[in-house]
């Protein structure tokens, strides 16, 4: 069995607090064997950079994956292309650095690791179904358990990729709209699904940003930059359970802890 902690949307420097302060009792308690994140928001909000990656690997990550804000820090183009350890969405267009897909292995264990973004709502990538059915063909020759984190706005597109790939991935977990939902489960034919695992970071913004400057950008269409909330902060994830035999999902259950 391969046990599996993934983390939702870490979110600027208090989701790396949050991280910091959360993960150590639930790596004691469920001792997985892959800890993974979605980095696309953990330096400042908007990207991540490789001393906040680093900060994230020594905390206990083992493998980290991206969003529609990959490019936001322009620092990632001086170790993308090298790091192992992170992968890219694999829907973005031709030509640009970094990994499309990955293995994360320790203690003889390997899982596959797929990003992929989606297109309701969001531009600046092609189709996610047929990107993931490029992936496994890499990615089967090797493995037989295989995460997809599908970093995406619209719940029916997240729900329609997760029965597409049912029993042909492990798991399909949204990120993204950094909202935990309540409709975890294992499909039919063995794919463990979440629309989105939900957010690390401050409870009391609008999904992380200070909620003073988002409602100014509503009510005045005002170019604020957004900035991190202040105060409390949360801890969101899914642990899971995988047959390393068969790659099939046998337990998700949803991590919610305030700090």
């Amino acid at each position: 069995m391969i046990k599996v902690i993934f983390i939702g949307d870490i979110y600027g420097s208090p989701g790396r607090k949050a991280l910091e302060t959360v993960l150590p009792g639930y790596l004691k308690e469920f001792q997985p064997d892959f800890c993974i994140a979605n980095v696309e928001n953990s330096a400042g909000g908007r990207g991540v950079s490789w001393s906040v990656l680093t900060e994230l690997f020594k905390l206990g990550i083992d493998f980290a994956t991206l969003g529609n804000h990959v490019w936001a820090n322009k620092s990632i183009f001086d170790f993308i292309e090298d790091e192992s350890r992170i992968v890219i969405p694999a829907n973005l267009f031709s030509g640009v650095p970094g990994n499309r897909c990955g293995i994360a292995e320790k203690n003889g264990k390997k899982l596959g690791i797929i990003n992929v973004l989606g297109n309701v709502y969001m531009t600046g990538s092609s189709d996610p179904f047929r990107a993931v059915d490029e992936m496994l063909e890499i990615l089967n020759q090797s493995v037989n358990c295989v995460l997809v984190d599908f970093h995406a706005e619209a719940t029916s597109e997240k729900s329609a990729l997760g029965w597409y790939l049912d029993g042909r991935v492990s798991a399909v977990l949204g990120t993204h709209t950094h909202v935990q939902t309540a409709d975890e489960r294992i499909l039919t034919q063995g794919t463990g699904f979440i629309s989105d695992v939900g957010m690390t970071g401050p409870v009391d913004g609008v999904i992380g940003t200070d909620k003073e400057i988002v409602i100014q950008r509503f009510l005045y269409n005002y170019p604020i930059r957004m900035e991190c909330a202040k105060g409390p902060t949360m801890f969101n994830g899914v642990y899971l359970e995988i047959n390393e035999e068969s790659g099939k999902c046998i337990k998700i259950q949803r991590l919610n802890t305030l700090v």
